[in-house]
C-alpha cells in the first residue's frame, strides 16, 4: 500500500508539472487568432481557469498571476491592477473574518450550537434539523469549512451516545477497510452498501445469541441499517447546510462579494446590492432551502419514516434518546456560565449586524444618510466594529482599580489579539477575491467583455425565465468539479453581457448565479465542507450523488422561483436600470475598435 501510495505521488506531480508547462503553450493560439488586447486577456482567463480547476498552483498563488501578466502583456498596468487585490468589498470580508475569529477564540460558536440542540430534541429528525439550523447559522458569519469543522465533532460525540462505543468501534473497522479501498481506487468509495454492515470478528459473542432466539437476529439487523442510515444523515446534512447557509449574507461565502465587487467593476452606478438588501433576498430562499432539504434527508436516510409513525418506539431508541440527551446536557453544563468575554463578544457580533442591516436598507433611510452619500459602505461598518475586539478588555473592568493607587497594574487581555487573528484569518481568500476582481477590470478595460457579448446574440431569443434556469444549472454542475470561487470569477462578466444582450436588469442573471455556484452537494471534491464529511469515512461517494442530485434540482427551482417573486421588489429587477443602460452606452462607444462583433439591439439604448 506504501508503494502504491508513493506512485500515486509521483503520477500526481508529474501531471502536475505538465499541467503548469503545457497550458500556456496549448492556449498561445488564443492571442493569434482574437483582437490583440482581447485576446491576450482570454489567454490569461483560461490560463487562471485551468489552474484554478486543476490546482496545478495554490488556487491564491494563481489569483496572483494578473499582477504580472496583465502588465507584462500589455493589458493593464501595474497601478491598476494592484489596487484590485484591496478594494473596500476586501475589507468587508475581513472583518467578517475577524469576528469569527473572536466568536470562535471564546467558543460562543459552540454554546450557541449546543444550545440549539437542546431546544429542539434529541429524536434522531429533530437532531438533524438541529444540526441543519445552527450550522447554517454559524456559517451566515463563519466560513463554510470552519462551521462544518465545528459541527462534526459535535455530531459525532451524540452519534456515539445514541448508539454506544461497540457501534463506534464497528463504524472504525469499517472506516479503514473503506479508506484502503479508497486508496487503491482513486479516492473514490465503490464499496457496496452490503459490505458496510457485515459484522466485526469481535461480534463472535452476539451470533452465538443469535441462535438461541429465532426473531432477535432481524431486529438487530434492522437496527444496525437503521442506525448506519441515521449516521450518514447526520454527517451528509452538515455540509450542505453549510453551503446553503453561506448563502444568506454577503460576508458568508466569497462568491456573494465577488459579485459585489464586479458590480462595482462593470456597473459603478448600481448601488442596491448591500448588506441588508441581500440578506431580505437570501435569508427567506435559505430558509426554505434548509426545510425541503431536511425533509428529504430525513426521509432518505430514516429519520422520518411514514410508515412506522404511529409505532411505539422500541425500548433500545429510547434509552439511546435518553443518553444523547443527557450528552448535550453535559457538553453546555461544561461550558459553564456565560463569561464576560462571551457576552462582550456577542454585543459586538449583534452590533455589527444591525449596523450593517440599517446602514442603507432602501425602503427607509438608513443611518448612512446622515453622513456625506457614498462615503460610508459596509466595509467602514465592518473594520470600525471589528476594531474594537483588538482593545477591549476580555475581564470585566473594575472601578476600583482606578482610584486604588497601589493596585497591581496588568495589563488587560483584549477579546481578540492579533497574533490570533493572523493564525485563524484565510488570508489566501482575501487574495482570491482580488484575483477575481482584477481579473473583471482586464475583462472591462481590455474590451474582452464587449467581444463575448458581440457572440452571445444567438441568445437573444431564449426568454429570461428560461435563462436564469439554464444559468443555475450550468453553473451548478460547473461548480461540482471546480472550486466556486473560481467558478463565479470566470462566469461573472459572461453574465453581465448575456443580461444586456437580453435588455434584462444584470442582477437578473447574476444573482442566480452567484447563489447557485454554491450549491454544490454531489461529489466529495466540490466543496471543502463535502471533502471534511466525506474523510470521515462513513460516506460514500453514492451517498452524496444520490442525496445531491435531488438537492441540486431543489436549488434551482427554489432560486427561479425567488428571482422571480420577492427578488423583483427588492432589486427592482423589472425594469433595465439607468445604470445598466450607461454601461450599454459606453459598450456602443467600444463597437468601432472591436472586431467582429454585433451588438445592434444595443444602438438602441
Amino acid at each position: 500500500m506504501a508503494a502504491i501510495g508513493a506512485l500515486v505521488k509521483k503520477v500526481w506531480s508529474i501531471r502536475r508539472f505538465l499541467v503548469l508547462l503545457c497550458t500556456p503553450l496549448v492556449l498561445l493560439p488564443i492571442i493569434i487568432s482574437l483582437p490583440p488586447k482581447e485576446g491576450k486577456c482570454l489567454y490569461v482567463i483560461l490560463v487562471m481557469a485551468v489552474y484554478w480547476c486543476t490546482e496545478a498552483l495554490p488556487l491564491a498563488v494563481t489569483a496572483l498571476l494578473p499582477i504580472t501578466l496583465f502588465p507584462f502583456l500589455g493589458i493593464l498596468p501595474s497601478n491598476k491592477v494592484c489596487p484590485q487585490y484591496f478594494l473596500d468589498t476586501n475589507f468587508l470580508f475581513l472583518s467578517g473574518l475577524i469576528m469569527a475569529s473572536a466568536i470562535e477564540e471564546w467558543n460562543l460558536h459552540r454554546r450557541i450550537a449546543l444550545k440549539v440542540l437542546t431546544l429542539v430534541g434529541v429524536q434522531p429528525a429533530r437532531l438533524i434539523l438541529g444540526m441543519m439550523l445552527t450550522t447554517s447559522f454559524l456559517s451566515m458569519w463563519l466560513s463554510n469549512t470552519a462551521s462544518t469543522a465545528m459541527m462534526l465533532p459535535i455530531a459525532n460525540a451524540i452519534l456515539k451516545s445514541l448508539f454506544g462505543e461497540r457501534e463506534a468501534s464497528k463504524d472504525l473497522n469499517r472506516e479503514n477497510e473503506e479508506n484502503q479501498a479508497s486508496l487503491q481506487q482513486n479516492k473514490l468509495y465503490t464499496v457496496s452498501t452490503e459490505l458496510q454492515f457485515l459484522a466485526s470478528t469481535e461480534d463472535k459473542d452476539l451470533m452465538e445469541e443469535k441462535e438461541v432466539v429465532i426473531e432477535v437476529p432481524m431486529d438487530l439487523k434492522k437496527e444496525d441499517e437503521y442506525r448506519a442510515n441515521i449516521w450518514k444523515g447526520f454527517l451528509i446534512s452538515i455540509p450542505y447546510a453549510a453551503s446553503i447557509g453561506g448563502t444568506a449574507t454577503l460576508t458568508g461565502t466569497a462568491p456573494n462579494l465577488i459579485l459585489l465587487g464586479q458590480l462595482k467593476s462593470f456597473f459603478p452606478g448600481c448601488d442596491v446590492v448591500n448588506f441588508g438588501s441581500w440578506f431580505v433576498f437570501a435569508f427567506p430562499l435559505m430558509l426554505l432551502f434548509l426545510l425541503l432539504g431536511w425533509l428529504w434527508i430525513s426521509f432518505l436516510y430514516g429519520g422520518i419514516n411514514l410508515r412506522h409513525c404511529r409505532k411505539k418506539k422500541s425500548e433500545i431508541r429510547m434509552d439511546a434518546e435518553d443518553r444523547a440527551r443527557a450528552v448535550i446536557k453535559e457538553d453546555y453544563q461544561k461550558l459553564g456560565p456565560m463569561k464576560f468575554a462571551e457576552q462582550a463578544v456577542l454585543f459586538l457580533f449583534c452590533l455589527f449586524a444591525i449596523l450593517l442591516f440599517s446602514r442603507d436598507p432602501k425602503f427607509i433611510p438608513g443611518w448612512a444618510s446622515l453622513f456625506t452619500p457614498g462615503f460610508v459602505s459596509d466595509a467602514v461598518t465592518g473594520v470600525a466594529i471589528v476594531t474594537i475586539l483588538f482593545f477591549f478588555p476580555s475581564q470585566r473592568p473594575s472601578c476600583k482599580w482606578w482610584f486604588d493607587l497601589k493596585a497591581s497594574n496588568t495589563e488587560n487581555v483584549p477579546l481578540l489579539s492579533w497574533r490570533r487573528a493572523q493564525e485563524t484569518v484565510p488570508w489566501n481568500i482575501i487574495l482570491l477575491l482580488g484575483g477575481g476582481f482584477a481579473m473583471a477590470k482586464g475583462c472591462e478595460e481590455s474590451g474582452l467583455s464587449v467581444w463575448i457579448g458581440g457572440h452571445l446574440h444567438p441568445l437573444e431569443s431564449v426568454p429570461p425565465a428560461v435563462a436564469v434556469v439554464l444559468v443555475t444549472i450550468v453553473i451548478a454542475l460547473f461548480t461540482e468539479f471546480a472550486s466556486n470561487t473560481a467558478t463565479i470569477i470566470i462566469f461573472l462578466p459572461i453574465l453581465a453581457e448575456l443580461a444586456i444582450r437580453l435588455k434584462v436588469n444584470p442582477l437578473y442573471l447574476m444573482i442566480p448565479g452567484t447563489i447557485g455556484c454554491s450549491y454544490a452537494f454531489m461529489l466529495p471534491v466540490s466543496t471543502p465542507p463535502n471533502s471534511i464529511a466525506f474523510s470521515s469515512g462513513h460516506l460514500l461517494v453514492k451517498d452524496m450523488a444520490r442525496t445531491g442530485l435531488l438537492m441540486n434540482l431543489m436549488g434551482v427551482l427554489l432560486l427561479s422561483l425567488a428571482i422571480n417573486t420577492w427578488a423583483k421588489s427588492i432589486f427592482q429587477l423589472g425594469t433595465f436600470p439607468a445604470w445598466a443602460n450607461i454601461h450599454g452606452e459606453n459598450i456602443t462607444s467600444l463597437l468601432p475598435d472591436v472586431k467582429n462583433v454585433t451588438l445592434s439591439s444595443l444602438n438602441k439604448i
